[in-house]
């Protein structure tokens, strides 16, 4: 019964057949993988929880899409064609989306291939695992924020905000700077941890006592640099 739940609709006698117990081991192994890669990438560095569980999770995808198509050259190239798609919506789209579009291409592919079961079990693996690593906010430090600033162009934004940014923030960084509405304004990006995540609002509030023309945003969001 269960070699029959896990055998290709259009397998035939001379199909490769993958075991489960193969399949759930080279799952296994790949998110292990996943998570000692997710360690090391983010070992002092910032990153987000969306780059950390994307990253975690993307060996496993690979690894059964690899299964998949291991020995069918027409069906890999049909899946580069596929999941070359990605990209056009990795411009806009978090880290978390595209790895979920990644996990979505990858149960569409084996489902395609003839092998429901294991599309079946390539889900709730997957999707277990990324409610797993959400639920335990893998990557989420709490403190760490991206700042963005906007203000007026004859303001000169060099070391303004420092005296401010030393007192809220265990550390910080400058990373991007560009202009916006014509040129008439300054956008600033500030990559930083807070030292205690309680004193947000008073953080926002001394740097708007800056200057009252200022339009600040704090959020978790990755920078442009994580986007995938």
């Amino acid at each position: 019964m269960l070699d029959s739940l896990f055998r290709g609709v259009f397998d035939t006698e001379l199909t490769n057949l993958i075991a489960p117990a193969d399949f759930l081991l080279c799952v296994g192994i790949s998110l292990l993988i996943g998570l000692l890669l997710c360690a090391m990438t983010m070992w002092r560095a910032k990153s987000s929880g969306s780059f950390a569980v994307t990253l975690a999770l993307l060996p496993a995808v690979v690894c059964v899409v690899i299964m998949m198509v291991n020995g069918n050259v027409g069906a890999g190239a049909a899946v580069a064609g596929a999941f070359s798609l990605v990209r056009f919506r990795s411009a806009p789209g978090s880290a978390r989306e595209i790895g979920a579009i990644f996990i979505a291409m990858g149960a569409g592919l084996i489902a395609g291939m003839g092998y429901l079961g294991y599309a079946a079990l390539f889900s709730l693996i997957l999707g277990g695992v990324t409610m797993l690593y959400t639920a335990l906010r893998l990557g989420e430090g709490g403190r760490h924020k991206i700042l963005h600033i906007t203000i007026p162009e004859d303001l000169d934004y060099t070391g303004v905000f420092e005296p401010v940014l030393q007192e809220y923030a265990a550390d910080y960084a400058l990373k991007q700077v560009k202009t916006t509405n014509m040129g008439s304004l300054f956008k600033l990006t500030y990559d930083l941890t807070l030292r205690d995540p309680a004193k947000e609002k008073a953080f926002i509030d001394e740097l708007r006592c800056r200057n009252g023309n200022l339009e600040i945003s704090l959020s978790h969001q990755e920078t442009a640099a994580e986007s995938l």
